[in-house]
């Protein structure tokens, strides 16, 4: 089992990788060392609170969403989770899921 640190490193990364920057560019726009990044995303590092915030702006989301890594851990997605997900999502949201499952799996 990945320790929370390990996780928070591989959401950062998945999420760095999402917004298409270098570990580098994610470095300048949080003002740390990029090795301090590479630290962080291998789970050698945890960043403070202060960090943390910084990297959650550079990558344009909440702090939270660097906590969600669930479909990280051992295990993966459960079909229960996507049915609580489908079931809270309008028929507009519904659609376009379909359209974005479909493009994956295929």
């Amino acid at each position: 089992m990945k320790t929370t640190k390990h996780l928070l490193g591989s959401r950062v990364k998945e999420l760095r990788k999402m917004r298409g920057f270098s570990q580098e560019q994610l470095a300048d726009l949080v003002d740390v060392d990029p090795k301090y990044v590479s630290f962080i995303e291998c789970g050698r590092n945890a960043p403070s609170l202060e960090t943390m915030e910084k990297i959650a702006i550079a990558l344009q989301v909440e702090i939270r969403d660097l906590f969600e890594f669930q479909h990280l851990q051992a295990g993966g997605v459960k079909e229960e989770e996507l049915e609580q997900l489908l079931a809270g999502a309008d028929e507009e949201k519904r659609k376009t899921l379909l359209k974005i499952i479909r493009a994956v799996v295929r």
